[in-house]
């Protein structure tokens, strides 16, 4: 006698698909933002962590690897293989601060500074991909942010 076939079961509440995760949301939309920052990056020879790096320099040249993994949310660990291969690529300069040896400082190179120029179209090709209005873009970034600084505190 052939055994029955199995009943799909309802959803069950403690059972959340992981499309239902919030968190998902958020990590998945990190993937496809990576997927169309990609070839815009290629082009400049960045990747998508050695391209906020640079775009945090840009806005503020001549900031300590502390200052600028504060700002980046990274450590100091993960932020000096990608600042040496920048050094590499000439687009950046390492020196130890004279005033306070522990730290080091960063400054643009020419090479770096001039990046920026060929970079300048990056953020309107994401805005366009987002496909956002301008306020709407704004609004949900603001939102982003206090979900990260509400999380970062719920963390400790």
């Amino acid at each position: 006698m052939p055994s029955p076939e199995p009943k799909s079961e309802p959803k069950a509440a403690n059972r959340p698909d992981v499309s239902d995760l919030l968190c998902f949301a958020i990590y998945s939309t990190g993937h496809a933002f990576n997927r169309v920052y990609k070839p815009l990056l290629d082009a400049l020879g960045l990747t998508y962590p050695q391209y906020l790096v640079m775009v945090a320099l840009w806005a503020e040249n001549d900031q300590t690897v502390g200052q600028l993994g504060d700002r980046l949310f990274l450590e100091s660990s993960t932020l000096t293989p990608l600042l040496k291969r920048l050094e590499a690529l000439g687009f950046l300069t390492r020196k130890r601060d004279p005033e306070d040896e522990r730290q080091v400082r960063l400054r643009l190179t020419d090479k770096g500074a001039n990046l920026r120029k060929k970079a300048r179209d990056v953020g309107g090709c994401i805005i366009e991909a987002v496909g956002l209005s301008g306020e709407a873009a704004v609004k949900l970034r603001g939102d982003i942010v206090r979900l990260r600084d509400n999380l970062m505190k719920a963390a400790g």
